[in-house]
Formats: C-alpha cells, structure tokens, sequence
C-alpha cells in the first residue's frame, strides 16, 4: 500500500487544501494521471500520481486542509511504497476501472464527478481540468454537453451556454428566497465569510514582513506627458502590424529591470540576522502583483532586462490569464528578485507597499493623472506619474533607493529607450 502524502507546491507552502479528486476509491490510477487539485497558498495546481493501481481509500476529503506531508490517499499498488514506512500490497491490475466503490465519499454521488466516469455504453467524456472544475463549481451534467475540442474534448468555451442558463436560474431563486445572509453579530449585522487558504497565506506572509522587515520608503514624481505620446504612438504602430498593445504597466516593468541592471545592489536578499553576506541576485526577475479573481498572486516575469517590451507585455498578459484561471505554476511564481505593485487603474494617485520577502524592495506606482505643470515658468497641461519605492533598510539605505529612482524617473521621461 502506497501512502500518498500533500505534496510541496511552492517554496512558501506549509499546507494545502484538497480543491478536487479526479479519482475516486477503485479507480485504476496509471502514473502521470492527474490525482487531484491541491490549493496551495498562491494557486490551484494539478497533482500527478507517480505510480500505478488502485486507489483504495481517500483519507482526505475535498475542501480539508493538511499540512505538507500529511497522508491523503491510499494506492494498492504491485510497486515497492515511496513513502517511508508503509507496507507494500501487492495487487494485479485491473483490466478496466471498476466503478466507485462504497468508499466514495457521498458528496461523489450528486456531484457531476459521475458525469465524467464511463457512460453505460462504455464511452468516456472527455473534458479539461478547467471544465471538470467548473463542473463540480456549478454542478453542471457534463453530458449534457457537445465538446468542440481536438477529438471531442470538452473546453471552457462549450460551457458558456450551460453556465448562463444556470445563472440565470440562481438569480431567479434568488430573488425569491431574499438575501442569504449568515449573521453572526446582530448589532453589527457581520456575515461569517470563509476565506481561502490563499488569503490566509497572504494575511501571514504580509503580517511577518511589516513586523520583521525594517520598511522606510522614498517617493517619486515624472513628466509622464513623453510617456503617454510615445505609448499612444508605439501602439498605433503595433496595432497596424496585428501585434499587442503595451501598456503604462509594461513601460514601468521594462524601466524598473533597466534600473534595476544599473543599480545591483538594489536586486539583493538579506539572508538573516546571522549571515555575514547578502544575496545579489545577477538575474532580474520582476515580480506583477495580479489582483486575480481568487486573491493576490505574484506571477514573475525573468530576465525582464533582457525582454523587448513586447515580449513583456505578452508575458503579462498570459500570466494575467492564467491566475485568472488559477493555473498559475511554480515556476510561474517563484525566482522574483523585486516586486510592482500598480493600483493606477483603479485611479489611486499614491499607496506604499508591503515588501514581499526575501526581496529588498517593492514599487508601488500610481495613476497617471492630467495635472496643471510649471515648464520654465509658465503653467500649462501635463501628465504626472507618481511611485513610491517601499525598500528593506537593512540592505538598502536612502541614498541607494533615491539614486535608483533617479534613474527610473530619467528612464520614463525619455521613453523611447525602453524601446531601444
């Protein structure tokens, strides 16, 4: 018998939380099968089984968090165990998966996990992970639905009518049942809402760096009127070609890692309060911090100094969409050597923020905003944008963070060299 433990997902992770089983107890299980979706704390991630049989008994059910290492499953398997101290069952393999076994937990028999098990006549629905979870989100019949994909494979898009007919129906009942609301402090009328363990990680993780990271931060203000005609200009251009737009995002991304080339020591680590050195990193990798539909992640971008700002807003884009999705990756989300925060679309003007360890400093930009501006005395229109860089003291001091910003602000004065 092969004790399946809660894997490690992310270099942060200290639990996890059983989102989804894709198998069920007597389910034949082959190895690089997708098992189960685990909810680690930055994303929803897809866990393959190592080895071959069958799955004989979950431990944990869908919704419960356990700590890493922490037994979930049971595989019957004919292998010797991959985990220390559990006892080998020797088993032959099954033919065929049998169907759920009395095992199954009883939400599997309401839930449309059946609708992806083989039909009666033997066929097997196939459809993406993304739609086996929106399936089971909105208990939709899976085959109740035609798939358009490569050999009938069921996609997101062959789900829209279904999901909407099913809107529309929670809104009617609804509107007829009133407001469901759990109210646990009547003076106050609180409702008691769950958070996710993702929130929770968030809630740690910025709770430890403003105790125990000396913060001090150092504002600055640019000319963005450059900025805005050569973003309006490049995209005109691009636009003509069939190519993606960059946006303000993008310029402060590809400014910040050409800063950052200039200013090493700002791209660094503090170890701890034992070490005797620091850690320069020589790649820059440049954190976008994503408010996702699911909660705040910190997809990377590497070697953002070397990327076109084409490339970067590519990049940018296809890491909004998959933690969108929450199909971020690891290697999506680690390696980050300094981090941007960018509330400019929601129209906030100025914020600071949280350092996001083990990096040394964030920048926090601002919206660019229409401004009455002094130009050899006289006043008249431009743009302004401001940023605030929130720096470690312990490894970054004042001058060092003032001389970086006076190279990011020359760099999006003169912006037609982030295009060079």
């Amino acid at each position: 018998m092969i004790e399946i433990t809660m894997p490690r997902l992310s270099d942060t992770m200290e639990e996890g939380t059983v989102a989804t089983w894709h198998k069920h107890p007597g389910d034949h299980v082959r190895a690089g099968d997708v098992l189960v979706e685990i909810e680690t704390d930055k994303a929803v991630m897809e866990y393959e089984a190592y080895d071959s049989g069958v799955l004989s008994e979950i431990l944990v059910a869908e919704g419960q968090t356990v700590p890493i290492g922490a037994p979930i499953a049971l595989l019957d398997a004919p292998s010797a165990p991959r985990t220390t101290g559990a006892t080998p069952t020797p088993a032959p393999l099954p033919d065929a998966a049998p169907g759920p076994t009395a095992g199954v937990p009883a939400r599997a028999a309401t839930s449309p996990v059946a609708s992806l098990e083989p039909s009666e006549a033997g066929d097997r629905l196939v459809a993406s992970p993304l739609v086996r979870r929106l399936a089971r989100e909105h208990n939709l019949d899976l085959r109740q639905v035609h798939g358009t994909g490569p050999g009938g494979r069921i996609v997101r898009h062959d789900l829209t009518e279904l999901l909407e007919s099913r809107t529309q129906i929670h809104e009617a009942f609804a509107e007829l049942r009133g407001p469901a609301v759990v109210v646990t402090d009547e003076k106050r009328g609180s409702e008691a809402v769950t958070i996710t363990s993702t929130r929770r990680v968030i809630a740690r993780r910025m709770s430890e760096s403003a105790r125990t990271v000396p913060h001090f931060y150092a504002t600055a203000v640019a000319d963005a009127g450059p900025l805005v005609r050569m973003r309006a200009e490049l995209n005109e251009q691009l636009t003509a070609v069939g190519r993606p737009k960059v946006s303000v995002n993008d310029l402060v991304i590809r400014a910040s890692a050409l800063a950052l080339r200039q200013h090493p020591e700002v791209n660094c680590s503090y170890v701890d309060d034992t070490a005797t050195t620091i850690l320069v990193h020589r790649r820059i990798n440049i954190g976008v911090a994503v408010a996702s539909e699911h909660g705040l992640v910190v997809p990377v971008i590497t070697d953002a100094d070397q990327r076109s700002l084409s490339e970067i807003g590519v990049e940018t884009h296809r890491l909004h969409a998959l933690a969108n999705d929450r199909r971020l990756t690891i290697d999506d989300m680690s390696g980050g050597t300094f981090t941007i925060s960018n509330l400019g679309m929601f129209g906030v003007e100025q914020f600071t923020a949280i350092i996001n360890p083990p990096e040394a400093a964030i920048l926090a930009v601002g919206a660019t905003t229409a401004e009455a501006v002094v130009v050899d005395g006289a006043v008249q229109p431009g743009y302004r944008l401001r940023y605030t860089l929130s720096s470690d003291h312990r490894v970054v001091d004042g001058a060092l963070a003032a001389q970086f910003l006076r190279t990011l602000t020359t760099l999006l004065e003169n912006p037609w060299a982030l295009a060079a």
